[in-house]
């Protein structure tokens, strides 16, 4: 990637109480994938998966709007001194949506979440392992390929199940 003027350095690491704090959280952030999941699809059948997509992205703007709006002044660099690139999640967003929307009404949710979850540890594994995006080098050592491997096993258990 290339470099910018901008320090995009990853976070410093959590204190363990933080790990603690946050693990549950996260747990409970893909909990709710699944339900987003279980709802878009058969809304995305009903009106059309575009429009499903659109209901999301704009009661999530929605709600965002409204935290800014409370929030305060934020802090760091203006949005225009930003690298371009880093907008890509602008459209990643809205594509991983568009996919939830068609593939869970055909494949379940189970099969869906699994899937996503195979892509996501693979692809987050050679990001952490090159260091793309700012992120801290992590090298992929055998428990990392092990991790993965039971994630593709759980893939292919859940597909014949």
């Amino acid at each position: 990637m290339p470099s910018s003027s901008i320090d995009i350095a990853a976070a410093p690491a959590a204190k363990p109480g933080m790990r603690l704090l946050l693990l549950p959280l996260v747990i409970l952030a893909g909990m709710g994938l699944s339900v987003e999941a279980g709802l878009l699809g058969p809304l995305g059948v009903q009106v059309g998966h575009l429009w499903a997509t659109l209901s999301i992205f704009g009661v999530g703007s929605a709600i965002l709007f409204l935290l800014l709006l409370f929030s305060g002044p934020q802090k760091g660099p203006a949005f225009s001194d930003l690298p371009r690139w880093q907008l890509i999640g602008g459209f990643l967003g809205p594509m991983y949506v568009v996919v939830l929307t068609l593939a869970t009404p055909h494949i379940g949710i189970a099969m869906t979440m699994i899937a996503i979850l195979s892509g996501q540890v693979g692809k987050s594994v050679l990001i952490d392992h090159f260091g793309w995006f700012g992120a801290t080098r992590k090298k992929v050592n055998g428990e990392r390929w092990l991790a993965l491997l039971l994630i593709v096993a759980a893939l292919v258990l859940i597909a014949r199940g």
